[in-house]
């Protein structure tokens, strides 16, 4: 989007308008592969009944299945891959066609140079403006058995620490109050530069980075064996730092981690749960599971269940396995059938969601910071918030039943008493007047469509 838009080129978000479309595709597990491949097929019909004269496909399902695009979808003119971004403007117009590219471009003889961004690249923000992500590394050096990563985005490599604290800088004096760190892996960050405690360094200097607003910072996706005491110092210290740990974890059976290459077991995990609560006061903690994984038996996920419950996390994921056949799992023995793979977790949610209520409840009557996200997609009447331990996007939110008098603006961050609690998320009143200052609600784009006029 950035390079299209720095080469003139106009962003729109109705397919009717656009004279090109590029859909950008996961191929992670089966259904996001079929998600991409519907999207394709949907878009392909504006070359018919829009403007659209060109439809070009970006993103993993490329990688992983180049070639039979390429046979099978005529409707596509031109692929690019992860490490292709820099083929986009020219695809786009028509500048360059597959016929005309060189069929040893990116073969394996003929590797392309790995792609990472940095604060130079070109870039359109596809969130509201209050909020953005900012990817820290790219890659994955872990061999876990149901992760196709590695194989698809490459070696684990960081950005430059600068790189990063400029990016952050520059986007926190436009206006953004929140930024998200994302990587496969945030926690190795800056180990191939041969940083030590690189995450923890560099959350240090994104909380000291000065704004005139209050900002929140946060990371995604800890691996639970890099998760140090100087990292859970750190984010004790900062005020800016949210107190939110994201760490999948994927099971708690020894056995079935073992399956998947990742090791550790439901006490290892317990005592370094009791060890973040005790770091870092009043910190969420997230997680994802993985059901139905080759070998799961009963027991296994009994295990689970009981780790689940013991640990109490305030927010959790469940993921039904997909046997993809690239993945090293897919050539395990043990396959659980697809009704109880289901069933699990169906019952592993059901617990969480009592976990999750009893939780909530206990924040009833206490009074938050909240950023304001403007009003709710599913009433005009009742405006959206989060609390700084609730991600964007995979997390509940809160619920202003009483704007007061005063009006609301998207990026505010207010204090809101908590009246109600629900499953997941969250009711309350604003108890603060609003700032001088505040940012329009803005539209959100869709992140997974980018539409070219």
């Amino acid at each position: 989007m950035g390079q299209l838009t720095s080469a003139g080129h106009e962003l729109t978000p109705h397919p009717s308008d656009a004279d090109v479309i590029v859909v950008n595709t996961c191929s992670f597990i089966d259904p996001a592969k079929q998600e991409s491949v519907d999207t394709i097929l949907e878009m392909a019909e504006y070359k018919k009944t829009g403007r659209a004269q060109r439809l070009i496909v970006a993103g993993c399902l490329v990688e992983r299945y180049r070639g039979e695009i390429e046979k099978n979808m005529p409707e596509v003119d031109a692929v690019v891959g992860t490490n292709e971004l820099e083929r986009i403007t020219a695809l786009c117009e028509g500048l360059e066609n597959p016929e005309n590219a060189s069929p040893e471009k990116g073969s394996p003889a003929n590797p392309l140079e790995p792609y990472l961004y940095h604060d130079l690249t070109p870039r359109v923000l596809a969130t509201p403006r209050h909020f953005a992500y900012i990817k820290i590394a790219e890659g994955c050096d872990h061999p876990c058995t149901f992760c196709v990563i590695p194989q698809y985005r490459g070696k684990f490599r960081s950005r430059r620490f600068e790189s990063v604290i400029s990016e952050a800088t520059r986007l926190f004096s436009q206006g953004v109050r929140e930024i998200n760190l994302i990587g496969q892996d945030t926690t190795c960050y800056g180990e191939d530069l041969g940083l030590k405690d690189g995450l923890a360094l560099l959350l240090a200097r994104l909380a000291r980075i000065e704004t005139d607003h209050e900002k929140w910072v946060r990371f995604l996706y800890c691996y639970p064996n890099k998760v140090t005491g100087r990292l859970l110092d750190t984010i004790g210290e900062h005020r800016a730092l949210v107190k939110y740990i994201d760490m999948p974890l994927q099971h708690a059976s020894a056995s079935v981690l073992k399956r998947m290459k990742r090791g550790a077991h439901a006490d290892i995990f317990l005592k370094l749960i009791e060890r973040i609560r005790a770091t870092i006061p009043g910190v969420a903690i997230r997680t994802s599971m993985i059901v139905g994984f080759p070998g799961e038996t009963q027991q296994d996920f009994e295990t689970l269940c009981q780790f689940v419950q013991a640990a109490r996390f305030d927010r959790l994921g469940v993921f039904s396995y997909s046997d993809e056949d690239t993945n090293q799992s897919y050539h395990l023995d043990g396959k659980v059938d697809s009704r109880t793979i289901y069933n699990r977790k169906r019952h592993l949610m059901a617990l969480q969601r009592k976990i999750s209520r009893a939780r909530n409840r206990v924040l009833v009557g206490h009074e938050m910071p909240v950023l304001v996200e403007g009003p709710s997609p599913d009433s005009e009447l009742v405006w959206q918030a989060r609390l700084s331990t609730q991600a964007p996007d995979i997390d509940g939110v809160c619920y202003i039943s009483d704007p007061g008098e005063h009006p609301l603006n998207a990026g505010e961050i207010r204090t809101m008493r908590i009246t109600q609690a629900h499953d997941y998320d969250l009711t309350g009143v604003l108890m603060d007047a609003p700032p001088r200052t505040g940012t329009r609600p803005s539209a959100r784009t869709s992140p997974s469509l980018v539409l070219i006029a």
